[in-house]
């Protein structure tokens, strides 16, 4: 019966985290404390504690979860591409209309949320976007490279937009995908 406890905690983890995604998008993220979010997934602090030790830890937690979704799609819709600066430029192009258009992820950049740079920074989560985006069996140290970079660039400009989707594609085009190109990894 142990597979039962642990379907039974998969399924509270992410009761908590859609009640904190509907924290985070209603009053911001940094508004949300740890007492709101045991309210709103309807359990005690105790509870919520139980599967989260921290605020920091739960902001982690929802940025991996969405890491994921993202990556996955993102990889969708790349995958036809095989020039690897076309393909990088595509990423961050489909990265932040997805994050501009999602309420729960737009939420994040509103305040330049301190909790960013940790989840971007979290090592499982780059070799993860690593291997499902530039490579093909195992990430090389220059493919997670190459993913803290685009993280980089992509996270700079959710925070300073350029002009729109068209503008933020022609900066990439020129001054990124030159750069990929001389020494992208394979797929």
């Amino acid at each position: 019966m142990s597979w039962l406890r642990e379907e039974h905690s998969a399924l509270a983890v992410q009761n908590i985290l859609d009640a904190a995604t509907r924290l985070f998008v209603d009053r911001g993220v940094s508004a949300v404390g740890m007492a709101d979010v045991a309210k709103a997934a309807g359990c005690s602090r105790q509870t919520l504690y139980r599967y989260f030790e921290s605020r920091q830890a739960l902001h982690l937690a929802f940025g991996h979860r969405e890491a994921v979704r993202l990556v996955t799609w993102v990889s969708d819709e790349v995958k036809p591409i095989d020039d690897p600066a076309d393909r990088v430029v595509a990423i961050i192009v489909a990265l932040l209309r997805e994050v501009r258009t999602t309420d729960y992820l737009s939420a994040w950049f509103g305040s330049g949320e301190p909790a960013l740079a940790e989840i971007a920074n979290s090592s499982p989560m780059i070799e993860a976007l690593a291997l499902t985006l530039f490579a093909a069996d195992s990430p090389s140290e220059r493919a997670i490279q190459l993913t803290r970079w685009c993280i980089r660039v992509t996270l700079s400009l959710l925070i300073t937009p350029g002009v729109d989707e068209a503008d933020e594609r022609s900066l990439l085009e020129q001054f990124i995908a030159p750069l990929v190109q001389t020494g992208a990894p394979a797929r």
